[in-house]
């Protein structure tokens, strides 16, 4: 049977070699070039509806099918405009043609594997690079040898993980983890002493939602729909329009969720994104890891890093002019590296370029709780549309949040969601198929997402606790972030925008020309070159500018304010004593 079953598949195989070989080796010849559809040509066949067609593959079923409309013509992802790998995934699914599928498979994959090999050289996250190396070798130092440095210990600037630098957790949050996680102890007599009335009846509540009551199982792709529910009624809440659990897909962080739609995008190197600079490197290292091209757009440093939609139309004209077809535009609202916080008739500007150019628009919304001036507030572009008048059909639209920033900081915990809107069925069902590979998130990250979403409200018995916790990590992240800017703006060519919001500051440094001669003369970004200087001299660990992207000439560095408020004056004595130091030595 095997025999005969792999003598069958050959033949079909064989049949169909010369029309896989025109298909695959010119996959993005039918692009089209107008910049809303974002479709191939017809008549000519994509791959991706080559392949639809060939396996005959019926898609997974998605729950919110069935309450959505089917016209979805003004939005700008069709099915044949996806990236067509996502259409391969469905060889594990069709089990009555695996052997088809294994062989068109390793027809693609071998014409294939040098390119995405390329694709990870190309790959780059700052963040962890090399000054973080450098620190990690310098911790072994300590450990082995106390002595061996001027320093007693690294102080890690260079990452948004509150809870590494000693930001307690939400008691309310971890009182609810620890009672999912085991509980047998619900049932125990002691416990009501132990943890809250409602921590316990939270914990009720998310347990009949999991499949077996167990946090260690298995749950839907999407998430489990109990929690999904939560998370959409909390959205509601705060936005003020509805919100729909189908639309919410669960996480482990943000990341995954960014890298979902990023390869369900970029089909080639053909394919743009528009990305902000100073950016997160997460968004430059998956547009490369999925093979695309990443089109920037400058935010105005001189404006606190204002986002112009002038810059926008400048730039999408000049990748349109080299062939790029932008797909998307990033927004990191508030701004990671450059904490700006963005004004809301800002936001209705790129809400109507979005619309008017076809692109799908990203919001990174993870540092949303974390707003430190008056005269700015978070405004979600999901609130933002539809205040507008623009609707489910009228624009497409992706909103992140993660469980790590905010007040909360559970990066370990690996929790998140994206809400997907303005996508077809069929998108939807492309959407849900690249979820259901990883087959869930975890279930504890989960859970927090619904337990941020959802915190305990006036009359519960954990609201004040939860409130003075809630209010002084944030408070405290405001000082912070104010004296650590009047810090850096004293230091000598040092400046330094406000932190409107966010976790970071991102100083300008105008370093002496002797500075930047020696980093050329040891091949290293003079930005680099002061990080590490500072590193070894201090060990204040902090990230280029150079890792985020900048205006050409210019050179910064990203500051964490998350050192615990007693250690920011150590942090700005030993930072000041470097820069004065490091200025003098290399003066013109």
């Amino acid at each position: 049977m095997r025999k005969f079953a792999a003598e069958k598949s050959k033949d079909l195989f064989i049949a169909r070699t010369k029309i896989l070989n025109s298909v695959f080796e010119h996959p993005t010849a039918s692009l089209s070039s107008s910049s809303s559809s974002l479709s191939l040509k017809p008549p000519s066949l994509s791959p991706a509806a080559f392949l639809l067609r060939f396996l005959t593959t019926t898609a997974i079923p998605n729950p919110s099918d069935s309450s959505m409309a089917s016209d979805y013509s003004t939005t700008p992802v069709k099915l044949d405009s996806i990236n067509p790998k996502l259409m391969m995934m469905a060889f594990s699914l069709v089990l009555k043609r695996v052997f088809i599928c294994l062989y068109i498979y390793i027809y693609i994959y071998n014409g294939s594997s040098f390119r995405r090999f390329s694709f990870v050289l190309e790959c780059e996250y700052a963040v962890r690079g090399e000054i973080v190396t450098l620190a990690q070798k310098i911790q072994q130092d300590l450990n082995d040898n106390p002595d061996s440095h001027p320093f007693d210990e690294i102080i890690y600037c260079n990452i948004g993980n509150p809870q590494s630098l000693g930001q307690q957790p939400i008691t309310f949050f971890r009182e609810v983890l620890a009672l999912c996680d085991h509980p047998a102890i619900l049932d125990k007599s002691e416990t009501q002493g132990l943890f809250s009335a409602d921590s316990i009846e939270r914990a009720f509540q998310i347990l009949d939602q999991i499949p077996g009551r167990a946090t260690g199982a298995y749950s839907h792709s999407q998430g489990i729909k109990g929690l999904r529910d939560t998370i959409a009624a909390g959205i509601e809440a705060r936005d003020g329009f509805p919100a729909d659990p189908n639309d919410i897909f669960l996480t482990d962080g943000a990341s995954p969720a960014v890298h979902m739609m990023m390869q369900l995008l970029i089909r080639s190197k053909n394919d743009g994104i528009f990305c902000p600079i100073p950016q997160y490197p997460l968004y430059s290292a998956s547009i490369a890891l999925h093979g695309g091209t990443l089109v920037p757009y400058y935010l105005d440093e001189e404006k606190g890093w204002g986002m112009e939609v002038s810059e926008l139309k400048n730039q999408l004209e000049t990748a349109r002019s080299k062939g790029i077809s932008v797909r998307a535009l990033v927004v990191i609202n508030p701004g990671n590296p450059t904490g700006q916080v963005l004004a809301e008739n800002n936001q209705q500007e790129i809400v109507d370029f979005c619309k008017k150019e076809g692109l799908v628009l990203l919001a990174d919304e993870v540092y949303q709780e974390n707003i430190y001036v008056p005269d700015k507030q978070f405004h979600s572009f999901k609130k933002v549309a539809r205040s507008m008048g623009y609707g489910e059909k009228d624009i497409s639209l992706v909103s992140f949040q993660s469980v790590s920033k905010g007040y909360y900081g559970e990066c370990g915990k690996r929790g998140g969601y994206m809400e997907v809107t303005g996508f077809s069925p069929e998108i939807r069902e492309q959407i849900y198929k690249v979820a259901s590979v990883n087959l869930c998130s975890n279930i504890s990250g989960q859970i927090l997402a619904s337990l941020v979403m959802n915190p305990p409200k006036v009359g519960d018995e954990s609201y004040e606790s939860y409130s003075a916790e809630k209010d002084a990590i944030l408070s405290s992240l405001a000082r912070r972030a104010k004296k650590l800017e009047e810090a850096l703006n004293a230091l000598e060519g040092v400046t330094c925008n406000r932190a409107e919001g966010a976790m970071y500051l991102f100083p300008r440094i105008r370093l002496p020309n002797k500075a930047i001669e020696a980093a050329k003369a040891v091949n290293t970004a003079p930005d680099a070159f002061y990080a590490r200087r500072l590193l070894n001299a201090t060990g204040v660990v902090v990230v280029p500018g150079s890792g985020f992207g900048q205006v050409l000439g210019t050179w910064h560095f990203r500051c964490t304010i998350l050192p615990q408020e007693d250690r920011i004056p150590a942090i700005v004595t030993r930072l000041t004593d470097f820069h004065k130091g490091f200025m003098d030595e290399f003066r013109d």
